[in-house]
């Protein structure tokens, strides 16, 4: 049975997941204060099984052709996983697990997963993705809008990419890195170590997304939010680092929000 909402709490943190509505975090409160960008597009939403724009809409494997559904022409856009409903697997104390099973125009079959953890202060989130079948390229991250202001300061955001990748017209990526370039960005950057990106609300929050994934894509271009997406590769990424789901070897990412009262 699909649960409506799903609500954790630890300490004065409370998070809402929305199975029904792609399993996306509805709310992450800190003591009473919503941080998240409310709204049924929203939230935080899982990308899966590919993450930002895969060009016109198709992506190889082997020398099979696929071609997506065209969700942000001329491109397709984020997966399918943010518009399924998905199964509450498990719920207990402050941790919650839900599962979306791989179907149509998806050309394979799998399974995703979901785990949200909270603590005290932080809330970590691991997706995975496994085969039913036949291997196949995929790509997992997650898309959090953060409010731009929080507790009656705006945010300041701060983080050291070692590289850029050069975005064409098209928001796609040219295959070019470049040194990283002053925003307002929507853009993809290479973080070697791994996604280290700070949020800080002067004088309320100060907020760091992590994760041993090296690729995160930053939007600042709204004025409500801003995003900040850690993923398992660059945007297009199924056509140009395609990273394998196999029988064996599952895909699996976290990200960590870690936060401290300021």
């Amino acid at each position: 049975m699909t649960i409506r909402e799903t609500t954790l709490t630890a300490g004065d943190a409370e998070v809402t997941v929305a199975p029904g509505n792609g399993c996306r975090i509805s709310s992450l409160k800190i003591a009473g204060a919503e941080l998240l960008r409310q709204g049924e597009r929203y939230g935080c939403f899982p990308m899966v099984p590919w993450c930002g724009r895969i060009r016109d809409g198709q992506f190889r494997d082997g020398g099979q052709l696929h071609q997506m559904p065209l969700n942000s022409p001329p491109h397709a856009i984020h997966g399918f996983a943010r518009d399924a409903e998905w199964t509450t697997a498990r719920v207990s104390g402050t941790e919650a697990v839900f599962t979306y099973d791989l179907t149509d125009p998806w050309p394979y079959s799998g399974r995703v997963t979901q785990i949200v953890a909270l603590g005290e202060d932080a809330l970590t989130l691991t997706l995975g993705v496994e085969t039913y079948g036949d291997s196949f390229p995929a790509q997992a991250g997650w898309h959090p809008w953060f409010n731009r202001t929080f507790g009656g300061a705006g945010v300041e955001l701060a983080f050291e990419p070692a590289w850029q990748e050069e975005r064409g017209d098209d928001h796609l990526p040219t295959g070019h890195r470049t040194a990283p370039k002053p925003g307002p960005w929507d853009d993809c950057f290479g973080m070697p170590d791994g996604v280290d990106v700070t949020l800080t609300w002067p004088g309320a929050l100060e907020l760091t997304v992590a994760s041993r994934e090296q690729w995160v894509v930053v939007y600042d271009e709204q004025e409500a939010a801003v995003c900040v997406e850690p993923q398992t590769g660059p945007p297009n990424g199924l056509n140009t680092a395609p990273r394998l789901v196999t029988p064996v070897e599952p895909l699996e990412a976290t990200t960590t929000w870690s936060w401290r009262r300021l």
